[in-house]
């Protein structure tokens, strides 16, 4: 039985790693990844905000990001705008209860988003309808829209400016990857927003 045990963990962290290695070799993605953060940076220099949802590990996935950018992820540095639409237990039930799940990031959207403001939507599937719904409305508003999916892209792809498809089915490699990207993207945009010095001393906090 330990035998066995221990060889499903080798062979998970294997088949994790065999994902996210082929995101490590997919050279159009790390453009994408890089352009979208750029233009994250550019929107929080001008005075606009990040916005981030998605629904069970993509939610989770969405505080964790928004928590290096208010917080820090590399080194102290002041904070940077951006807001998890996943949090507020009153607004999620409310709209769900009122209107119907599928808005509950919409209409978040609608109070708070401005033209200019970024939204990031996160969904293994690539189809949550209510991640869907906040990018069509995102797009209505002038807001750019960066989207994490996973191998097919779902209905999300043609709706966002920049989006990253992981090639995989399995949701906890999908969201292994997406986690790694969301680290990254957070890290580009921090060096693009604070400036050349910032990023030649960046160290990894403890």
């Amino acid at each position: 039985m330990e035998s066995s045990i221990t060889e499903l963990v080798r062979e998970q962290l294997a088949n994790g790693i065999a994902v996210v290695q082929a995101i490590t070799e997919d050279a159009a993605a790390h453009v994408t990844l890089a352009t979208a953060a750029e233009a994250t940076a550019a929107a929080m220099k001008a005075g606009h905000k990040l916005m981030v949802a998605g629904n069970g590990g993509s939610a989770a996935e969405a505080q964790h990001m928004v928590a290096e950018f208010v917080s820090r992820l590399c080194k102290d540095r002041p904070a940077m705008r951006a807001v998890a639409l996943t949090t507020d237990t009153s607004i999620l039930t409310a709209i769900g209860n009122d209107y119907s799940y599928d808005q509950v990031f919409e209409r978040q959207i609608e109070a708070l988003g401005q033209p200019g403001d970024v939204f990031f939507g996160i969904s293994t599937s690539g189809n949550s309808p209510n991640v869907v719904r906040a990018l069509e409305l995102s797009r209505k508003m002038g807001i750019t829209t960066v989207g994490l999916t996973g191998k097919a892209g779902g209905k999300m792809k043609p709706l966002c400016d920049y989006c990253i498809s992981i090639p995989s089915n399995v949701t906890m490699y999908i969201q292994q990857a997406h986690l790694a990207l969301e680290h990254i993207y957070c890290m580009i945009a921090e060096q693009i927003y604070f400036g050349p010095e910032f990023a030649a001393t960046s160290v990894p906090k403890e």
